[in-house]
């Protein structure tokens, strides 16, 4: 009888071994490994794509370049800050003036937008296969810097932005890492007075029916390269 208790309690313990040796990954085959370090500096640029307006005079789509920094805060979560300039161009126009004549051409206008938030890594803080998906959420601000011209008295100014994204990390080993992100940035475009009013051939560049402010969504896509720093 002892024997086979002896012999019960040994296939209990075997059985649980054996599972975990079929399900389980030996550590040098295992298709995730950890993440040795805990913040990262990355530099990116990429493509701001400009939301439409009705009255065409808000900053267009251009080439964007900045730099992001992130610091492990725990888990799978990080604090990153961001800050990009735009460089866009936009439309100006004189309300003032009849319709076939109010369009003075096009300038240099860069936007520059600052925002900090929160990212996570989907994978926790371990890669798949060297890769991990990320997503972002953020609150800045976006800006022309007061940029102006006295005919057209439209203006960004500074605004407050919101900033969704969601990407991927390539991390190799090393201190450096590739990643690529999609996301958006939103904010308020409000449109001046004189739009409203009607020049000396009775027209005006926007009737009552649409609306003074309104936000806007400006997708962006980026790569960048990332320099990883303390362990």
């Amino acid at each position: 009888m002892k024997q086979m208790l002896s012999v019960f309690a040994l296939a209990l313990i075997a059985v649980p071994a054996a599972a975990q040796i079929d399900v389980g990954y030996p550590p040098q085959r295992s298709p995730f490994r950890d993440l040795e370090f805990r913040q990262e500096a990355t530099l990116f640029g990429g493509y701001f794509l400009a939301g439409e307006d009705p009255a065409g005079v808000a900053p267009q789509s251009g080439p964007l370049a900045g730099i992001r920094y992130e610091v492990n805060v725990g888990g799978p979560a990080q604090l990153v800050a961001r800050f990009a300039t735009v460089m866009s161009e936009r439309n100006v126009i004189d309300p003032t003036l009849p319709r076939a004549s109010r369009n003075l051409g096009t300038q240099s206008w860069p936007i520059y937008i600052a925002d900090a938030g929160l990212s996570l890594n989907l994978t926790g803080q371990r890669t798949w296969h060297g890769v991990v998906p990320v997503i972002h959420a953020g609150l800045g601000v976006a800006s022309d810097a007061g940029k102006k011209v006295d005919a057209d008295p439209f203006r960004i100014g500074t605004t407050f932005a919101l900033a969704f994204a969601g990407g991927v990390r390539v991390v190799p080993g090393g201190r450096f890492q590739l990643r690529a992100d999609v996301g958006t940035y939103m904010y308020q475009v409000k449109y001046p007075t004189a739009y409203y009013v009607l020049s000396s051939e009775n027209t005006a560049v926007l009737d009552d029916s649409q609306a003074r402010n309104f936000w806007k969504s400006n997708p962006t896509f980026t790569v960048g390269v990332s320099y990883l720093l303390f362990r």
